[in-house]
C-alpha cells in the first residue's frame, strides 16, 4: 500500500469503529479472507475466523438493539468505552511495523477520530429518541451501517475521494457537535424537571411590548 492508501485505510478503520465498530471488524475481516484486499501484517488477525464469527455475532445483536428507541442510546453509552479505543488500536495497526512515535501519533488521531464519529452518532440518536415513532430509529440505524460500508469501500477503493470525505465529515461534525450538546442539556433538563431534580430550561419569550415600540417609533420616523 501507498502512504495515501494506508492513511485512508487508517482513519477509515477508526471512523467507521465509531458507528459501527462490529461491522467495521468484519467487513475488513471478510475482505481479507477473501483476498479482496491486502491487509496489514498488524490486522491479519481480523481474517480469524474466531475473530469475524465474534464480530459477526455482535453485529446481529446491535443491528436489532440499535433500533429499539432508549435501548439504542443505552448501548451506545457502554460502547463508549469500546469503539473509541478499538478505533485507535485499529488506527495504530493499520499503518503497519512503523516506529513507535507513527504507531501512537495514528492512534491518538485514531482515537479522536472515532469519539467524534461516536458521539456524532449518539448525539443524534438520543435526540431521535424524543419521537413517539420507531421508523426513524430504523432508518437512522439503516443508514448508518451503509455508511460505514459505503466509507469502508470508498477507503479501500478510492483512498483520494474518501479522505477528502473524512475532512468534510470533520468539518460537519465540528460544527454539529456543539448544537447536538446545548440540544441535549436542554432535553435533559426538561426530563430533570420532570421529577424536581433541576429547573426547566428558561422558555424562549418574546418581549410584545417591544415590539409594538419598535413598530410604533417606525410609523413616526
Amino acid at each position: 500500500m501507498d502512504a495515501v492508501s494506508i492513511i485512508a485505510l487508517s482513519m477509515g478503520a477508526a471512523w467507521a469503529s465509531g458507528i459501527n465498530l462490529y461491522a467495521t471488524i468484519f467487513m475488513l475481516g471478510y475482505m481479507g479472507t477473501t483476498g479482496n484486499i491486502a491487509l496489514p501484517a498488524e490486522l491479519d488477525v481480523l481474517s480469524n475466523p474466531m475473530v469475524m464469527t465474534a464480530a459477526g455475532f455482535m453485529y446481529c445483536v446491535e443491528f436489532f438493539t440499535d433500533k429499539i428507541p432508549g435501548v439504542d442510546s443505552g448501548w451506545d453509552a457502554v460502547h463508549t468505552f469500546i469503539r473509541i479505543p478499538a478505533g485507535a488500536m485499529l488506527a495504530s495497526s493499520a499503518v503497519g511495523d512503523v516506529t513507535p512515535a507513527v504507531a501512537l501519533t495514528a492512534a491518538l488521531l485514531g482515537g479522536s477520530l472515532a469519539a467524534g464519529s461516536h458521539a456524532t452518532k449518539a448525539g443524534t440518536r438520543l435526540l431521535i429518541n424524543t419521537s413517539p415513532e420507531p421508523v426513524t430509529n430504523w432508518t437512522a440505524s439503516i443508514s448508518e451501517d451503509l455508511l460505514v460500508i459505503g466509507g469502508l469501500w470508498a477507503a479501500l477503493y478510492h483512498p483520494v475521494l474518501f479522505i477528502i470525505g473524512l475532512f468534510i465529515f470533520i468539518l460537519v461534525m465540528i460544527w454539529v457537535l456543539p448544537r447536538l450538546w446545548r440540544l441535549i442539556k436542554r432535553l435533559s433538563r426538561t426530563i430533570g424537571s420532570w421529577f424536581g431534580l433541576c429547573e426547566p430550561p428558561p422558555a424562549v419569550s418574546i418581549d410584545t411590548q417591544s415590539l409594538q415600540n419598535n413598530k410604533s417609533e417606525q410609523i413616526e420616523t
